[in-house]
């Protein structure tokens, strides 16, 4: 796979905000399309988190944008690991504090890039 355009990459991150910050009902209808676990609504940010970090300068966020993706990834972050396993099961996703601060920050930031958090969410193609 190239390198994605500016422009991709960028729609990488709104489509995995989009998921970060739907609704714990969406959340789980898009997690039942596609048939994967809770934990992939984590990876598809983390992918478009990484993947615009280090081509900022051709995406570029103003601060508050930018501090809230990284108190995301620190959240999502301290969320994982064996310890914390119950926090990734469907059941959470509407009452977990992280879920619902992540579910806040990601609301936030769309509000602030594309002024409106309620976008829908993407399709994907999940490799078995």
């Amino acid at each position: 796979m190239g390198i994605l355009s500016a422009s991709a990459r960028w729609q990488r991150l709104i489509d995995a905000l989009a998921l970060l910050g739907a609704d714990s009902a969406d959340q789980l209808a898009w997690i039942d399309k596609y048939q994967v676990v809770t934990d992939e609504l984590a990876l598809e940010f983390d992918d478009a988190f990484r993947l615009m970090a280090g081509f900022q300068q051709e995406v570029p966020l103003n601060e508050d944008a930018m501090g809230k993706l990284r108190l995301i990834d620190s959240i999502l972050d301290d969320m994982s690991g064996r310890d914390n396993a119950a926090r990734w099961s469907r059941e959470v996703l509407a009452t977990d504090a992280g879920w619902c601060q992540v579910w806040t920050l990601a609301r936030d930031v769309l509000v602030s890039l594309e002024d409106d958090w309620h976008m829908p969410l993407p399709d994907v193609v999940v490799v078995r």
